[in-house]
């Protein structure tokens, strides 16, 4: 067992871990950020996607110890009180979610990716949200979602 501090959602969080225990279940068992899902657990689904330093990271695979001075952001950190995060308002706006257990991690990859590149093509999408997993297959409105986010943001 460590002590870890960990900033996030922008405050200073105190929590003892095994080392190599994933992040996603420090965030969820530790911290009771439960936004953050559990999919496959080998990196492959995107489903406990979070941001390390606004990079987008699989957090089922990222031990605690490795996340170190790195800020992470979940779900919960995206909105600003009650305002919702542009693309959670597109996400809702487009109608995205069907079953929703991915959102949370597309989410995550989208805003990962307007913050990085603000005006994506639909190759950017593609490319940027192709480690994410939609079981339901809500792809297209996925990527209308993100348009509409873009647009908002360029405004």
């Amino acid at each position: 067992m460590a002590t870890y501090q960990l900033i996030v959602n922008g405050e200073s969080r105190e929590v003892e871990a095994v080392p190599n225990t994933p992040l996603l279940w420090v965030l969820r068992d530790n911290l009771s950020l439960t936004g953050t899902k559990y999919g496959c657990g080998v990196a492959q689904c995107g489903a406990c996607t979070v941001h390390l330093d606004g990079a987008p990271v699989r957090s089922c695979s990222t031990p605690v110890s490795a996340v170190g001075n790195k800020k992470v952001t979940t779900i919960e950190g995206v909105s600003s009180g009650e305002s919702l995060h542009p693309v959670q308002q597109a996400w809702m706006d487009e109608n995205v979610p069907q079953c929703g257990y991915c959102q949370t991690g597309q989410i995550m990859a989208a805003i990962a990716l307007i913050e990085k590149n603000p005006t994506p093509s639909d190759s950017d999408i593609e490319t940027a949200m192709s480690g994410n997993i939609c079981r339901c297959g809500t792809y297209e409105r996925i990527r209308k979602a993100i348009k509409r986010a873009s647009n908002a943001a360029a405004k």
